[in-house]
């Protein structure tokens, strides 16, 4: 099996835009509704194939919307969430291919994990390259990793893995993915009460581009067996990591697991708490009950 360097690659001339990406997936599941089938184009491995996009210059206006909505500090350097919502549409390309076998409609985002290896500048050109691996089988499907990695020039800045779950698309042959441990509740004190609105749902897909209609739409939602809209993974992560703040240092490794969604609006309790070598701890949870909305760490190098 090549290894991941040796991916053929395809150069995209520039960044994809999402709502067409949608668009594709979403007629691509009403084909196969219609269809009634379950398998997609007689395959069942994931491409052998890097999708990169070269030259991309962030613009400092969608940065900086961005440091303000989630709370980071507005400077010249890059938040590492917003790396994450500079390649997403290349991500989102890959898997709306026609000999990816599992569907985009669906997709459950389960963890995600985040090498931020040094500040990038707004003013440094990034190269962006994307590809897929480690599918594995779920009782509910099929599990598998997106990977993300942002280069200047030779320099590899940023890299991020993304776990997905594909439910009731199971293929066949694959190894069962490890058991994952969810959160429990912490009875440690809040750091934080946030209040999130469907508004600052709108807020989020309007500076990452992500418009799933999930996120934004009651009717979206309740497509996919939602009362209410769920905010974005990504949103809850992200503000946790400003509230980490400096102290998590310029080079670092950014982990959150994501258990029961956030419906909206809702109110969410923060708590960090500081661990031992240079490790900082975090969970999201509802203010009663036990339920744990995200729970993670981020480690300073």
């Amino acid at each position: 099996m090549a290894t991941t360097a040796q991916l053929p690659a395809e150069v995209l001339p520039r960044r994809p835009a999402l709502r067409g990406l949608y668009g594709r997936a979403l007629a691509r599941s009403v084909r196969e509704t219609l269809a009634r089938g379950t398998a997609h184009s007689g395959t069942s491995q994931l491409p052998r194939l890097a999708l990169e996009v070269h030259g991309v210059r962030p613009e400092r206006d969608e940065v900086t919307a961005y440091q303000r909505l989630l709370g980071e500090t507005v400077t010249d350097g890059l938040p590492a969430g917003f790396v994450h919502v500079l390649g997403f549409p290349l991500a989102v390309a890959l898997m709306v291919r026609p000999d990816f076998p599992l569907p985009v409609i669906g997709l459950v985002h389960v963890a995600n994990t985040v090498h931020h290896h040094r500040v990038v500048s707004c003013e440094e050109v990034l190269d962006l390259r994307v590809f897929t691996r480690r599918p594995r089988a779920h009782r509910r499907g099929t599990q598998f990793e997106v990977v993300l990695q942002a280069s200047v020039g030779a320099e590899r800045v940023w890299e991020g893995i993304s776990t997905y779950l594909a439910p009731t698309r199971r293929l066949p042959g694959l190894p069962e993915a490890p058991p994952r441990q969810h959160p429990t509740a912490t009875t440690a004190p809040a750091t934080a009460q946030w209040r999130i609105e469907a508004g600052q749902a709108r807020e989020y897909a309007a500076v990452s581009g992500d418009r799933n209609p999930i996120h934004t739409s009651v009717v979206g939602a309740r497509l996919f067996g939602f009362h209410r809209p769920i905010a974005h993974g990504m949103y809850t992560a992200a503000r946790a990591l400003a509230a980490v703040g400096p102290r998590r240092g310029e080079n670092f490794t950014w982990e959150v697991d994501f258990a029961k969604p956030v419906m909206l609006p809702a109110t969410v309790l923060l708590s960090i708490k500081a661990q031992p070598g240079a490790t900082f701890t975090y969970t999201g949870r509802a203010p009663r009950g036990e339920r744990v909305h995200f729970s993670g760490t981020v480690r300073r190098h």
